[in-house]
């Protein structure tokens, strides 16, 4: 999706920014509390994440949170019964119902930005013809990846052009990588793409954008729930939604707020949280049409065993977002 469609549907959410707080003020406490088994992942994006807890206890939401190192891991445990809610990647909706996993509700979008390739300082990557003969770290299978294969795709570069290196663990394995110029580039994700370059050792290849392609687009991620939870414990859901929203519109607003937010999920230093929050914009990016888009890219790719782009709607709840926006 491209930049001006995500910022158009941040403001269209808000036509005075109170609204969706006071959306929340005015819902009479669950009674009893509600808890939801919420999984999430310590990236900059899902700042609003921690900051909601005091306001949902007030609305009689019971919030447990649990962290997981990959998006893929959280929607293993949500597909598993163990969550109610989680934050996911962009594919895994279409990589839950390709493996035949059908209980799983899309919800929203989470935000997006910019996704340059990170070169180590001196390598040249103005081009994408650039890449051929580098080595290039990568995820398989993760998020990003999809993002890099679907715009490689799009452009014609063959995969093979260069030489993808799979690196194994945490993203600060990447830049261990890049810092010893065992890599010449990155194709990771936040802090890790910041990092480098605020320490010195990295840099953003500006002219390698593979946020962009129409398969993907930019997003981040997305906020899913089991159906069990959007219809068993709906209430619930939609407080969790509506004060996510009003923190993300409040940090979206203040730059400054925002590298705070990141600040205190991740533990990174003030600097690079704020040139973090440079790159990010919080927004509800994600729609019906761009899921099918990327479900029939996947299959396309191979990476998921079948077409399920005309499964997305039916499992994609659009009301939670639309009850914040008009509430």
């Amino acid at each position: 999706m491209q930049r001006r469609t995500m910022l158009g549907g941040l403001a269209a959410l808000a036509l005075g920014a109170g609204l969706p707080a006071a959306a929340i003020a005015q819902t009479a406490p669950l009674n009893p509390p509600v808890t939801l088994t919420v999984g999430y992942q310590k990236v900059a994006h899902l700042a609003p994440i921690v900051l909601i807890e005091d306001e949902l206890k007030k609305q009689g939401v019971e919030v447990k949170m649990v962290e997981f190192a990959r998006y893929a891991d959280a929607r293993t445990a949500l597909l598993a019964g163990s969550l109610d809610v989680a934050t996911v990647g962009p594919a895994d909706l279409a990589i839950s119902l390709a493996n035949g996993a059908k209980d799983v509700v899309g919800i929203m979008g989470i935000g997006s930005s910019p996704k340059y390739v990170i070169g180590k300082n001196g390598v040249k990557l103005d081009s994408w013809e650039d890449l051929k003969g580098k080595k290039i770290a990568i995820a398989p299978g993760s998020a990003v990846w999809f993002q890099f294969a679907a715009t490689l795709t799009e452009k014609g570069v063959p995969y093979n052009s260069f030489n993808a290196v799979n690196i194994q663990g945490g993203g600060a394995n990447f830049n261990a990588a890049l810092e010893k110029g065992e890599v010449d580039a990155l194709v990771t994700w936040e802090p890790f793409e910041s990092i480098p370059v605020v320490k010195g050792y990295g840099f953003f290849a500006k002219n390698l954008d593979y946020s962009q392609s129409k398969a993907v687009g930019a997003e981040l991620g997305m906020l899913v729930a089991t159906k069990a939870a959007a219809t068993q414990k709906r209430a619930a859901v939609e407080r969790f939604v509506a004060a996510y929203v009003a923190k993300m519109l409040e940090l979206q607003s203040s730059k400054a707020k925002f590298a705070e937010g990141i600040q205190k999920l991740t533990g990174l230093d003030p600097q690079i949280s704020a040139a973090i929050a440079q790159q990010i914009n919080l927004g509800p990016v994600v729609t019906v049409d761009q899921i099918k888009r990327q479900a029939k890219a996947f299959n396309e790719l191979g990476v998921i065993p079948k077409d399920v782009s005309g499964e997305i709607e039916g499992n994609w709840d659009a009301s939670f977002l639309a009850k914040v926006k008009t509430n």
